[in-house]
């Protein structure tokens, strides 16, 4: 049995452990809500009955009936949160077993953008959208989290110390299941009572935006004074019979209150996001705080900020305002929110802590945030990595050292499942070489060209590769794979790849020490037979010894004549075998032009006239 299949087959008896479990505790919650009925009602009960016979019984009765309910309420809450996380834990093994099953309809979609087909090879490699590498791998909750793994996966200009970072911080975490899954449990319930994920952007913005008055200490000691002569006033007028002078102080206070209102600025916008902001990140980051890092030392120097300054628990802070936050979100009950500040300085106060507390996390919450963005994005690799054995990560090596290199042993896609997958061998390393690649229809060629790009990206973003070797240099990715036409912009599909392959050469234009790594698929297949040769044979010369590399498909077998008379282009060709009329693809990539052909074959095949047999 393969690594694989035994990750699977832990995943699978993990999940059936989780489920029994769950079963077990649900069925506890469940007699816990019935016995806290029968103590209520039955206290209830007892207690109305004694009431008609002693009355230090009945009280007693009643004292005993909340004991007993409030230590079954303690008790249930506890087998509630044990049921919370065991059901959360079972969802990410589920989602993991989706993961390596490729089954999109269970794979989380947190965040996606819409692609930019402005960008080099973002719609092309599949990098975003809804069956897309992002979504394969991304396991964050916070959007930057998951907004930074897409960054990495989209980067036009690879930086190779990056890269080597990451890969020594995924090396360290691939084996860390239990931290990475607790880091991952954390996030979740917390955040799954909030409308929205965490925003670490929303969060600063705030920061930035609502900066702390320095009249706000007045204010309050004012409002204070104000509520306190009013209560003073109100007592004397009840219990010593003085006029209701109460009412004016009343009335001065609200008006102060109102008038105020600018100064003690609009801090109550976003309380109620801030709460379960605030909570959630509370809870993740005394995770990180507490977690024993040990000689795991590129993740403990990561996480350094969480632990360093024991003077300023992150935790520990975010409480305290997730508390102050959470207390200003009376607002969204006007009149109890009137009638409190009426008699005591509420908002005032709120306002007031919450300046403090923003002096003190304002220069250490950015910190905090880039740190934990950072580790959700590394971990969404390392994931990727633990569920995927057979990946190895790949030697990413300097531009002084190799200025063209692409050497693949065992090359493969990620997002075909490992039941229709087929992996080739494929080496480049001179500058300026172009490959030409032909084959018949379906016979893997755009495939293989998409497989060449999607780990280039998994390479730089620091991650796995679907190979059993890969040694890559640093290239510029350009892609011309997936070129629509336009009706709202009024051109046509043919006009959309010129332009589209007038980029490419544009790139090539612009001073950069990196290659330029290009795929181009069907080249000008939206002009006729004639033209479209011409045009890619001229093309091609024009990339020919330029300083790029890359491979083209194409069905135009004359093509391959220019491999006779440019010693830089080379042939390599997929294609197929009719075994009892049927075609058979066997997707393996050869050296040499395509023998074969089989676009009358498919015609004969699906019943259209032809006239001639194929």
């Amino acid at each position: 049995m393969d690594k694989r299949q035994e990750r699977l087959d832990l995943l699978e008896r993990q999940m059936e452990r989780l489920s029994k479990r769950i079963d077990r505790l649900d069925r506890r919650s469940n007699r816990y809500s019935w016995t806290r009925v029968a103590i209520f009602f039955g206290g209830l009960g007892a207690s109305l009955l004694a009431f008609f016979v002693n009355g230090w019984l009945c009280a007693a009765l009643v004292v005993l009936t909340l004991l007993a309910f409030a230590i079954a309420a303690y008790y249930h809450s506890k087998i509630d949160r044990s049921l919370a996380r065991h059901s959360v834990l079972l969802h990410i093994r589920r989602t993991q077993v989706a993961r390596m099953r490729l089954d999109w309809e269970h794979i989380p979609d947190r965040y996606r953008a819409d692609p930019r087909p402005e960008h080099p090879f973002e719609i092309d490699l599949d990098i975003t959208g809804p069956h897309s590498l992002h979504r394969l791998l991304n396991t964050a909750v916070s959007r930057e989290g998951s907004t930074r793994l897409a960054n990495w996966l989209l980067s036009t200009r690879p930086d190779l110390t990056t890269t080597q970072q990451r890969q020594q911080l995924v090396h360290e975490l691939t084996p860390l299941v239990r931290f990475r899954d607790k880091l991952l449990l954390h996030s979740l319930i917390a955040s799954q009572h909030m409308a929205e994920q965490v925003e670490g952007e929303r969060l600063q913005r705030w920061l930035s935006q609502h900066m702390p008055s320095s009249s706000l200490p007045l204010l309050f000691w004012i409002t204070t004074l104000l509520n306190a002569l009013t209560l003073v006033l109100l007592v004397l007028n009840l219990f010593v019979a003085m006029p209701q002078f109460w009412i004016f102080t009343l009335v001065g206070g609200l008006l102060f209150f109102f008038l105020t209102a600018k100064q003690r600025g609009d801090i109550f916008e976003d309380a109620s996001y801030l709460r379960y902001s605030f909570a959630t990140l509370s809870a993740v980051f005394t995770y990180l705080e507490q977690y024993p890092y040990g000689r795991h030392t590129h993740v403990r120097q990561l996480c350094e900020p969480f632990w360093a300054d024991h003077t300023q628990s992150p935790s520990r802070l975010l409480h305290r305002v997730g508390r102050v936050a959470s207390a200003a979100t009376l607002k969204n009950n006007g009149l109890l929110w009137l009638i409190v500040n009426a008699l005591i300085p509420w908002d005032a106060y709120c306002a007031y802590r919450l300046s403090q507390y923003k002096e003190r996390i304002a220069q250490r919450l950015p910190i905090w945030l880039h740190v934990w963005f950072e580790l959700e994005a590394l971990c969404s690799l390392a994931t990727f990595a633990y569920l995927n054995p057979e990946y190895t990560l790949p030697e990413v090596v300097s531009h002084e050292e190799e200025a063209v290199l692409f050497e693949a042993q065992a090359l493969g896609h990620p997002l075909l499942s490992v039941e229709k997958k087929v992996t080739n061998s494929f080496s480049l390393d001179r500058s300026g070489e172009v490959i030409i690649i032909t084959g018949s229809n379906m016979a893997g060629k755009s495939t293989f060209l998409r497989t060449l790009g999607i780990n280039l990206c998994l390479a730089y973003a620091g991650g796995p590769v679907n190979a059993q070797r890969l040694r890559v240099s640093l290239f510029r990715i350009f892609t011309c794979i997936r070129v629509s036409d336009s009706v709202t912009e009024g051109y046509s599909y043919f006009y959309a790849e010129v332009r589209r392959l007038r980029r490419l050469l544009d790139a090539l234009e612009l001073p950069n020490e990196y290659p330029l790594f290009f795929l181009i698929d069907e080249i000008f297949k939206g002009t006729n037979n004639r033209e479209r040769l011409i045009g890619s044979r001229s093309y091609i010369r024009a990339l020919v010894g330029r300083n790029c590399v890359g491979a083209i498909s194409t069905h135009d077998l004359e093509l391959v004549k220019l491999a006779e008379s440019v010693s830089q282009v080379q042939n390599y060709h997929f294609r197929e075998e009719v075994v009892n009329g049927n075609m058979v693809f066997d997707y393996i990539l050869r050296p040499g032009p395509c023998p074969t052909t089989n676009a009358l074959k498919i015609m004969q095949m699906e019943g259209l006239p032809i006239e001639e047999k194929a």
